[in-house]
């Protein structure tokens, strides 16, 4: 079914106001790049020296390379802990959310809240790792990750708040790319701060300030966009402001069935949402099995630099960007279902090239550290550009599907979805790696579940086009909306 209106709605997406609203991601994907980025190879090497008395460096240097893949399933185990909190709390913060009024509004004090207490705590994880202490650097993490949850659902929630629906494809679009920043921000700092470099070091040899810093400008970094975030959006305000349109908004919705609070959801939306939600799952797991293990598969398996992990996960931004600016376009033309297809497809053929990548044998580090592979930059950045236009178009379908009063809650299934993945996956590749005892498990892993993602969705889940609207241009989106 496709919904087509010739007539101009006088509904525009004020860029300025997505912008600025893109600061709360900003500060969440700036976070969770350094934790994904550095948490995993504290673990591996944690790991190591509890179970074989010596450091991940030694045992993958005295030829034990297969001790270090028997411990991804530990690692796996608590990077999962971190889903499994937010699988519980997103929901519960969500719905707390949706039902809270306060003189800052209903998402503002839980940003807040949870902004703060994350950045103070951020910067004692490697501080803990860097004294050996498992403990302090696990109660750090937990923490981070329990207030990063308070912070995170009512922080994308904030978008479709005060975007109307139609409008918040392209308006998703320009929130991610402002996440992204936040992403390259702190993949920058890894480039420069290596942590194959404190890694591949004696114990004498390790300077704390090398895995230090990244933790700390991060933190400075999330305060700053939360008050940028807390000083420009006003959301009392906007939303009284802003009612009208948010009513227009309801009725252009891309849906089967009209919305009513006051009825149960129909079923047609219903299967609609269940579709959706299964098929993000299943690429969520293929997504961050990738995001979870980059960091080991290149310093263990291709015995590369980390700061190459980096340089993947700019390339990797750089597209996204592109695929986030472009998603919505792509969608007016060919509706949302097609562009995430054509995402996952893309993804597909980037998994599939993966598979054939090799440690090159040519050394060039100091620390004996080989050539990078130089497909694996190709591989990225179609993978960047594919993912793009999933994660562009799957959220607004989802709260597509209720009405404003519930966007939290809406926000919430979402968010089960894709944390319940990331529960699930860590441990499940991990079991593999320590069963196959080959890193090239990885990339076949992802390969198998983006294909099944892509095979639900596009046999379950409808091709309902939203109805066209302005965006506003030039000067036009500048203009105040305080």
């Amino acid at each position: 079914m496709s919904k087509t209106n010739s007539n101009s709605t006088g509904l525009k997406l004020n860029v300025k106001r997505t912008c600025l609203i893109g600061f709360a991601f900003f500060g969440i994907l700036l976070l969770w790049q350094v934790y994904d980025s550095w948490c995993p190879t504290f673990l591996t090497d944690i790991f190591a020296r509890r179970m074989y008395h010596m450091s991940s460096f030694e045992l993958k240097n005295s030829g034990q390379d297969s001790q270090i893949l028997n411990v991804q399933w530990l690692v796996g185990i608590i990077m999962a802990c971190d889903n499994l909190a937010a699988l519980i709390l997103l929901p519960i913060f969500g719905s707390l959310s949706d039902r809270t009024h306060s003189s800052i509004g209903k998402r503002m004090p839980y940003i807040l809240t949870g902004t703060f207490v994350a950045a103070v705590a951020f910067p004692f994880i490697p501080l803990f790792f860097h004294k050996n202490n498992i403990v302090g650097m696990v109660i750090m993490m937990a923490i981070v990750l329990m207030f990063m949850m308070m912070y995170r659902n009512p922080a994308v929630a904030l978008m479709p708040d005060i975007t109307p629906k139609p409008l918040r494809a392209k308006a998703n679009g320009i929130i991610n790319i402002m996440g992204y920043f936040g992403g390259a921000a702190a993949t920058v700092l890894g480039i420069f701060l290596k942590l194959s470099d404190y890694i591949n070091s004696a114990d004498e040899a390790r300077n704390v300030w090398t895995i230090e810093i990244p933790f700390l400008i991060a933190s400075v970094l999330m305060v700053i966009s939360a008050m940028v975030l807390f000083f420009t959006i006003k959301e009392n305000k906007l939303e009284e402001e802003l009612k009208d349109e948010l009513k227009e908004g309801e009725r252009l919705a891309a849906i089967e069935q009209p919305i009513d609070d006051d009825k149960p959801m129909p079923a047609a939306n219903k299967r609609m949402l269940l579709a959706i939600l299964g098929a993000e799952f299943l690429w969520f797991m293929a997504d961050n099995a990738i995001g979870t293990y980059i960091g080991n598969y290149v310093i263990y398996f291709l015995n590369s630099s980390s700061g190459k992990t980096m340089i993947l996960t700019i390339l990797g931004g750089l597209a996204s960007v592109i695929g986030f600016a472009t998603a919505g376009t792509i969608a007016d033309k060919i509706g949302r279902k097609w562009t995430i297809s054509s995402g996952l497809c893309l993804t597909f053929a980037a998994l599939i090239i993966m598979c054939f990548a090799r440690p090159t044998g040519v050394v060039v580090g100091a620390n004996g550290e080989y050539a990078f592979p130089t497909i694996l930059f190709v591989v990225w950045a179609i993978k960047g550009y594919g993912m793009a236009l999933v994660h562009n178009c799957s959220f607004p379908m989802v709260v597509e599907l209720c009405s404003s009063k519930k966007i939290g809650k809406f926000t919430g299934y979402y968010y089960t979805a894709s944390m319940s993945a990331q529960t699930v996956t860590p441990i499940l590749l991990g079991f593999i790696f320590n069963v196959s005892g080959v890193w090239h498990a990885l990339p076949i892993y992802s390969c198998i579940l983006v294909a099944l993602s892509f095979m639900m969705f596009t046999a379950l889940v409808k091709n309902i086009k939203a109805v066209k609207v302005a965006n506003a241009k030039g000067l036009e989106a500048l203009d105040g909306d305080d």
